[in-house]
């Protein structure tokens, strides 16, 4: 993974900082403001660990997080949008395209194990063994 998707993550949660920070409040409002902070800030901070990740297992397991992350970020902008709230547009397609980013890396790290685990048979012998 890449430190261009560190920073779009990070650029992501400061433009959710930047939405709620300017929001008239309500008790509803609040509600949803504050989750959509948590989980915003949430992917961007887990990403990183992401990158941070030990072993395969750990990044898949890391990484699954993330999307979790982004998509609870999805839910929250479709309710913002659904109220009229705000317009959330541009960051509901970013929280969108970032969804997509993380289940291509997850399904393509996973394609790759897989690949590894079937094909550790076929690793030359020592013929001295």
């Amino acid at each position: 993974m890449s430190k261009e998707l560190q920073d779009r993550t990070k650029c992501f949660s400061l433009s959710i900082i930047d939405l709620v920070e300017q929001i008239d409040y309500s008790i509803s409002k609040r509600v949803v403001m504050q989750q959509l902070v948590r989980s915003a800030t949430s992917v961007g901070a887990n990403y990183r660990a992401v990158c941070r990740a030990r072993s395969s297992k750990e990044f898949i397991a890391k990484l699954n997080i993330v999307l979790e992350e982004i998509d609870e970020c999805c839910f929250w902008l479709e309710i913002i949008q659904s109220k009229k709230w705000y317009d959330v547009e541009e960051l509901l397609d970013e929280a969108n395209q970032l969804t997509a980013m993380f289940v291509s890396a997850l399904k393509t790290i996973k394609r790759k194990l897989n690949y590894e685990s079937q094909n550790q048979h076929l690793e030359p012998q020592d013929p001295k063994s």
